[in-house]
């Protein structure tokens, strides 16, 4: 490698579905010295939403694998493509199942093996809770560096022990602050394009429809508060799984006039501006990320207890327990909405404390540098 040339750091994503994972590390990735640190993603063959262009044209690569679940292959496969990247560093994001991806990374001699943990579990999604349970102690087997993405995520996957002795890096989800903040221009043209008018409800959720994000109560809390307000629109932006499951769910309640299923989007900074709640029943969350983005928007939001606390960066969130009742929270969601000066108000007590991504990115450069 000649001296003049960046660091390649091998970022194993597992299946990309344009999830919050990926874009966290997009997002380090737009804002990192790409002069001195550069990211290859490696993915499973079967992922989808993949940015390849832009991160080809950032000097990045993908490169496609086969899934874990051909365990065999799969280590072939990894340990080959990081022996012939010769890289330095294996930065694994895949929670739990990193005991694979490590495995591979041991195995091609890689130095620097880091196991991040973004998520938690919840008993509700017991299969994919039960495989978590029975990797999570192996989750240090083959790491060398240990991160989170929260200290409720790094005490889940790597332990009280490890955690308080101070072993767990936290590397924080940090945003493009300047990016969400509000702006009364493009709330009207977002509204303008979506056919809502100044004057409607506007409710808001971001998220894959898969259990964790609980579409199903989401969408019994919204048919509470149309029932007070006929007008009132949901914005569900998201692909899933679920979610045909998720529109039956709408059509059956006759809310089909008033819940749009909007997609994947690219312009989700936008949505959060024409929205005037945002709504986030979670199962579980390592951290949250868009409940962050949608407070710099000036948004209120209501959440489960489920979100850990750190995502509450101003005065306008509120965390509703999920074993109280959908007419409970659609109560909350409503008198958070009756002071008409709300968003000034979330504007003026947000403290970003270190989601600041161009600070953050920093931070993780050192941190990368040091480590070889």
């Amino acid at each position: 490698m000649e001296k003049n040339e960046p660091i390649r750091i091998a970022q194993i994503m597992g299946k990309w579905v344009g999830g919050g994972v990926e874009a966290v590390v997009m997002n380090y990735y737009r804002h990192i010295d790409r002069d001195k640190i550069q990211f290859d993603f490696i993915c499973d063959d079967d992922s989808t939403r993949i940015p390849t262009e832009e991160i080809e044209k950032l000097g990045g690569k993908v490169i496609l694998i086969p899934p874990y679940q051909k365990v065999f292959k799969y280590h072939k496969t990894l340990k080959k493509v990081l022996q012939d990247g010769q890289y330095k560093i294996v930065h694994s994001h895949i929670n739990a199942l990193s005991v694979f991806s490590l495995w591979a990374a041991k195995s091609a001699k890689v130095p620097v093996r880091i196991a991040h943990s973004h998520s938690t579990s919840n008993k509700k999604e017991w299969k994919k809770t039960l495989l978590k349970n029975i990797l999570r102690p192996f989750s240090k087997v083959f790491a060398t560096d240990y991160f989170c993405c929260s200290e409720l995520a790094g005490r889940w996957l790597f332990g009280n022990k490890t955690y308080d002795q101070g072993k767990v890096y936290l590397l924080n989800n940090a945003i493009d602050v300047d990016k969400f903040k509000y702006d009364e221009k493009i709330r009207k043209e977002k509204r303008k394009e979506l056919n809502i008018k100044d004057n409607q409800l506007v409710i808001g959720h971001i998220g894959r429809f898969v259990q964790q994000k609980n579409h199903e109560f989401l969408i019994d809390i919204f048919n509470e508060i149309y029932k007070q307000d006929k007008n009132a629109i949901l914005l569900l932006i998201g692909e899933g799984p679920l979610k045909e499951e998720i529109q039956n769910k709408v059509d059956e309640l006759r809310l089909d006039k008033n819940v749009k299923f909007l997609g994947q989007r690219s312009d989700a900074n936008e949505l959060y501006q024409a929205m005037d709640l945002f709504l986030f029943p979670s199962l579980y969350e390592g951290l949250g990320m868009v409940l962050i983005e949608a407070q710099c928007a000036g948004l209120p939001c209501v959440a489960s207890t489920e979100v850990p606390k750190i995502a509450k960066i101003s005065n306008g969130v509120e965390f509703i327990p999920l074993s109280k009742n959908a007419k409970l929270w659609s109560h909350e969601c409503i008198n958070l909405l009756t002071d008409k000066d709300i968003r000034k108000l979330i504007l003026k007590t947000i403290k970003l404390n270190n989601y600041n991504i161009n600070k953050e990115a920093k931070n993780l450069k050192a941190k990368y540098l040091k480590s070889i």
